[in-house]
Formats: C-alpha cells, sequence, structure tokens
C-alpha cells in the first residue's frame, strides 16, 4: 500500500491530500530516509512523521485494506514514539493554557450588563465636579477664602 493512503487509512491525517503534502514537504521518513507519495509500506516498517512539532514513530504491524476506525487502528500500528516527546507536547500545551484558559475571553454584552449592574449603573452620573471626584482643587481658588 502507498505511504499516503497508510498514513489516511490509519486516520493520522484527516485526507489522503493532506497526508500527501507532508510527504511533499519532507515531514514523513520511512527508516532515516524521506519518502515520496508513492513508496510502499511492508509490514514492520517504522515510519517518522513530525507533525504539531513532535516526531511520532509507528511500526506498521499489519496492512488495512481500506480506513479504518479508530479504534482498530491500534491492531494495524503501534506507537513508539519516545516519552519525551510526549512530554513535550504537554508542555506547550500548558504554555498555551497558561497566557488564556480556554472558555474565557471578552466578556458578552450580556456579560456587560450583569458587571454594569452588580458594580451599579454609572458611577460617572453621580459626579457633576470632576475635581471634587478626584480631589483636586483649581489653581485659582482657594478652599477658605474667608
Amino acid at each position: 500500500m502507498r505511504i499516503d493512503k497508510f498514513l489516511w487509512c490509519i486516520r493520522f491525517y484527516k485526507t489522503r491530500s493532506i497526508a500527501t503534502e507532508e510527504i511533499k514537504k519532507n515531514r514523513v521518513f520511512l527508516g532515516t530516509s524521506a519518502v515520496k507519495s508513492s513508496k510502499e509500506v511492508k509490514e514492520g516498517d517504522v515510519i517518522k512523521i513530525r507533525k504539531n512539532q513532535i516526531d511520532y514513530k509507528i511500526k506498521v504491524i499489519q496492512i488495512p485494506k481500506s480506513r479504518l476506525g479508530a479504534k482498530l487502528v491500534s491492531l494495524h500500528i503501534q506507537d513508539v514514539t519516545d516519552k519525551e516527546q510526549y512530554e513535550l507536547l504537554k508542555l506547550r500545551k500548558m504554555s498555551q493554557d497558561y497566557y488564556r484558559i480556554k472558555g474565557e475571553g471578552r466578556p458578552t454584552k450580556r456579560d456587560r450588563r450583569d458587571m454594569d449592574e452588580y458594580v451599579g449603573n454609572d458611577i460617572a452620573s453621580d459626579f457633576t465636579d470632576w475635581d471634587d471626584f478626584f480631589g483636586e482643587t483649581t489653581e485659582g481658588t482657594t478652599e477658605n477664602e474667608d
């Protein structure tokens, strides 16, 4: 079976054309050498794939006849990726979550109205004299003119 079709069949890539593009970009290796899309895959081959800044290694156990269901993939390949690569992936995901937790972001219009209602409708409308609001005096006047 061709390597691009194999990677699509085992659900490593969503489409066969994406698998072909990745092979053309030299992100797929059979052994130590880069391959072309037409390279035949055999049982026992070790395929190295660079995806999401991680080097995955899979060993071909059996060649599937067609695209597999997700539960059947483990019958046809064996993941021999280094544990260090998965640690790198975990660290990258944690560093992204540090800046922004998933699901949070700008408040919606409804959230904004709830916050305004909680804090008070309009704080600025209660003050007509901004100098009093900030506790400043104007330069030309004194507080005690008597």
